[in-house]
């Protein structure tokens, strides 16, 4: 089991760091690139950037718990939870779902 994930192409859990403008200030993430993919792929199929997408998630959770504390772990976490959703709804209709759309109503 162990040579499925560690004969991984090593380019995806090296870091990138990023800037990105959120809330009118650059800041700099860094995150493995396999997260930045995720990221880009959510952020296409909300027909965002991968800029704008990182925004609208700093504003939604700093509007629904007041602060984003370890924002880049949010991401990650992000990135996890969009792929767990694909693949619910790959097992359900073979589709993504609308339950991955960031504008869905929960």
């Amino acid at each position: 089991m162990c040579q499925i994930y560690a004969q991984a192409d090593p380019i995806l859990y090296e870091s990138r760091a990023r800037s990105v403008r959120i809330m009118g200030v650059i800041t700099t993430i860094k995150l493995e690139n396999l997260f930045w993919q995720t990221l880009a792929e959510l952020a296409a199929d909300n027909d965002l950037t991968t800029n704008q997408l990182i925004a609208k998630l700093h504003d939604e959770v700093t509007t629904h718990l007041g602060e984003a504390s370890n924002f880049a772990s949010f991401l990650r976490v992000t990135c996890l939870r969009y792929q767990a959703l694909r693949a619910h709804a790959g097992f359900e209709s073979k589709a993504v779902s609308a339950a991955t759309k960031i504008n869905a109503a929960a």
